[in-house]
């Protein structure tokens, strides 16, 4: 057999004992995935993560093309029936980690995740996992984003998220959460993270340390939450949207001086007294305002982008008059 004909076969057998060259998957992180969707019973969603393939190219993974290991794991809009399974604690390289829409996704927020220390992303969001937010997630430094929104959480909100200095957004909305926000959460050292604590049933007063905070966006609506909410103003503030309606707050609106840098503002369903202050006039960007079913009187302010709001963004006040509503007597 001629040397031609020799290196030929040598190629050959090669590519038939060995894996694609072309495969960029770390055979670890092939391991694992593959044990996770074993785990879940080998859901329709993962059909791709097909052994035989580079898992680089499997649906809803993301390789890094540097170290060609995997660094996004993002399911979303499928059936996925069962827990996390814990061997998504077993890819150590990952940064974003996201599971959306998924109702058939229960049990608590799998613990394993507290050993994924490259976290910058943590979504799980519209599905049914129940349990406490855990506290182990404060562990995971390098978190830019959290979101555990649209689940079935219950208990209170550990105060050590506040831990979290690159953090960005924190929303734990639409959940089953009680108790009082952390004081802590006026502590927020670094970033200053979007807050949305919205649809919970979070009860108490809303901690004064808040106030020293500089949010752009603080969402506590349709809580239980009680007592002042003016310290969450403020003239040298640069926060964009605040929204505290649909709970049970009571402080003296006359007081309060707003962000010129305010585009929303929703305090509606509450007990706020005193008037519109005239200052508010002044909000180039106010693009929404509601200050309905509240006990405020006087005139509304004219000017600014004040009448541009409808009848029912002031209605079911104490006595509040002037347009849009009724003219003052």
């Amino acid at each position: 057999m001629s040397n031609t004909s020799l290196l030929s076969l040598f190629f050959f057998l090669c590519l038939c004992i060995s894996p694609s060259l072309s495969d960029l998957c770390n055979p670890n992180d092939k391991k694992v995935l593959l044990k996770f969707k074993k785990s879940l019973n080998n859901p329709y969603v993962l059909a791709s993560w097909n052994p035989k393939t580079d898992c680089c190219d499997w649906y809803c993974v993301t390789c890094d093309l540097t170290t060609n290991r995997i660094n996004s794991l993002t399911i979303f809009a499928g059936d996925l029936p069962g827990q996390i399974p814990p061997e998504v604690g077993d890819l150590p390289y990952l940064e974003t980690l996201m599971f959306h829409k998924l109702p058939s996704l229960t049990g608590p927020v799998q613990p394993a995740i507290a050993k994924l220390k490259n976290l910058k992303t943590l979504r799980i969001s519209w599905t049914n996992i129940s349990g406490p937010v855990p506290d182990f997630i404060s562990q995971l430094t390098n978190l830019t984003f959290l979101e555990l929104s649209f689940n079935n959480l219950s208990g209170t909100i550990p105060g050590s998220l506040s831990k979290l200095q690159k953090l960005g957004a924190l929303h734990l909305d639409r959940n089953k959460l009680t108790g009082s926000i952390p004081e802590s959460f006026g502590t927020f050292t670094g970033s200053i993270p979007d807050l949305y604590l919205s649809h919970n049933q979070l009860s108490g007063k809303i901690p004064a340390s808040l106030g020293s905070m500089d949010f752009n966006t603080i969402d506590l609506s349709r809580n239980k939450l009680e007592g002042d909410a003016s310290f969450l103003f403020g003239l040298n503030k640069t926060t964009q949207r605040i929204d505290v309606s649909r709970n049970l707050l009571e402080f003296n609106l006359s007081k309060v001086e707003f962000p010129q840098s305010l585009t929303n503002l929703d305090l509606n369903h509450n007990k706020i007294f005193g008037s519109i202050p005239a200052q508010i006039t002044s909000l180039e960007n106010l693009g929404f305002l509601n200050v309905s079913y509240n006990r405020l009187c006087g005139p509304i302010p004219v000017g600014g982008k004040l009448q541009s709001f409808g009848y029912t963004e002031y209605f079911h006040n104490r006595c509040l008059c002037g347009a849009p509503l009724e003219s003052c007597k």
